[in-house]
């Protein structure tokens, strides 16, 4: 028997759009909106091939178990080591990327963030893209808006929360141990030279949310910090000091900081003689800064000095 989509070929062209717009309309519904740095974003759900320009962003996507095609050539902590294999695509680096490869990757979504930040709107030509600066200002909302976003897209919002509720636990006991430790000063050496921040710098963190005292107010807050020196630590006297050695990150001789702070000035300081200088992980805080892992570690190695008595 002739059905009547086969005696009305108007009805079987109808059916057919239908079945066609249906198909659409669900493609469509598993795209996401995502709010992000640089304004708003349409990308996949659960995208395939995805290129990480922002290391805090690598970091976490590996945490939560995702995979990348694509990174920068950067120097990673031994935790991110494999993404220096040849198994990943190389796209450039953390502040050029090379657009040839970026385009031959055809990715489905490419992450910004930092120091990449300024060739979001070159890569969003190509590619949705998504920039997830966090504002040190701000710092932990940003990190959780982005550990959140990151589970959301690739369907790991259950593991972004728990290890959020992790972290969060961790710097809850340290911001309690912290209140009792006396006051710190975080500084970063380089090429035999010293800065230092404070509050709402990029490395803040120390004192906004893990709950260090502050030893000195009022330090700039720009992204190279405030240049000091050796009489400057002695006038603040901090009973802790935090040092972070950029020179190791940038592959210059490791060690340098010691050398920088191993002065008569310094040695004078209560946090020198109560052996209370602490190296932080270089390439956690000054590269990474706000992945999961690496924030975690962060977190774990101050709490491991400032509980240690």
């Amino acid at each position: 028997m002739m059905t009547f989509a086969a005696r009305c070929p108007l009805a079987a062209l109808l059916a057919g759009a239908l079945a066609l717009g249906s198909l659409t309309g669900s493609a469509q519904a598993q795209d996401l909106t995502i709010q992000h740095a640089k304004g708003e974003t349409t990308v996949p759900r659960k995208p395939r091939k995805v290129l990480a320009f922002d290391m805090a962003s690598l970091d976490t996507l590996n945490a939560l178990g995702v995979e990348v095609s694509g990174v920068p050539t950067a120097r990673f902590p031994e935790y991110l080591a494999k993404y220096g294999s040849d198994q990943y695509e190389k796209v450039g680096t953390l502040f050029e990327p090379d657009y040839e490869a970026v385009n031959a990757a055809e990715p489905d979504l490419i992450v910004v963030g930092g120091r990449s930040s300024a060739k979001y709107a070159d890569l969003a030509k190509i590619a949705p893209t998504i920039d997830l600066t966090v504002d040190p200002k701000d710092f932990m909302s940003g990190v959780k808006r982005n550990v959140r976003i990151l589970g959301k897209i690739f369907d790991k919002e259950a593991e972004a929360e728990t290890q959020l509720t992790k972290l969060e636990t961790s710097m809850a006991d340290l911001r309690r141990n912290a209140a009792k430790a006396g006051s710190g000063l975080l500084v970063l050496t380089t090429g035999g030279k010293m800065s230092a921040y404070g509050p709402g710098s990029r490395f803040g963190i120390l004192h906004d949310e893990f709950g260090l005292a502050p030893a000195v107010e009022g330090l700039a807050t720009t992204s190279h910090g405030q240049a000091v020196s050796a009489e400057f630590i002695l006038k603040t006297n901090p009973d802790w000091l935090f040092v972070i050695d950029r020179d190791v990150v940038v592959g210059r001789d490791g060690g340098a900081a010691k050398k920088v702070l191993d002065n008569e000035l310094v040695a004078q300081t209560s946090a020198w003689k109560q052996n209370q200088v602490v190296y932080l992980d270089p390439v956690d805080w000054y590269l990474v800064g706000g992945g999961l892992t690496a924030l975690q570690a962060s977190v774990d190695q101050i709490a491991k000095a400032v509980t240690k008595k």
